[in-house]
């Protein structure tokens, strides 16, 4: 019976320790602006007590927000990505006035189209999040917008 027990403990203990932090959850779409311009989204859905950085951050900041493209003969990419108003503030964990988000951010990036819809744009994004205590490991996410 004690072994039992010291088991279950065992299993519970070490699953409550293994459970993966994922603070944030990426979804996209994509707005027709005109017949040769779209504009891909990336949306960020960033957990309460849980905040994003910007894409512009102090040097000796947290890694920022950044955004590649998979490069394709069906499109250009126009400008960089561009990214909401956020909060700027006085960060506790890297003590420097910082811009992050909460709860939710969206960032766009404007495409010229070349050749004939419906395709599909490839990304990643590379972001750092933290809390009011601690910050998580950078982290790359695959990203797969649409253009219909």
């Amino acid at each position: 019976m004690k072994n039992i027990v010291l088991l279950l403990v065992l299993i519970i203990t070490g699953s409550v320790n293994s459970q993966i932090l994922e603070p944030v959850k990426w979804t996209t779409s994509v707005n027709k602006i005109s017949d040769t311009e779209y504009e891909l989204v990336a949306t960020a859905n960033v957990d309460k007590g849980w905040h994003l950085y910007s894409q512009n951050v102090p040097e000796n900041g947290p890694i920022p927000t950044t955004f590649t493209f998979k490069g394709n003969k069906n499109f250009l990419k126009k400008g960089n990505t561009q990214e909401g108003k956020g909060h700027v503030v006085d960060d506790p964990v890297f003590e420097m006035n910082i811009k992050f988000f909460e709860g939710k951010a969206d960032f766009k990036q404007r495409i010229r189209v070349k050749g004939a819809v419906p395709f599909k744009v490839l990304g990643t994004v590379e972001f750092m999040v933290c809390d009011d205590s601690r910050c998580l490991p950078p982290t790359e996410i695959d990203l797969e917008f649409d253009v219909k």
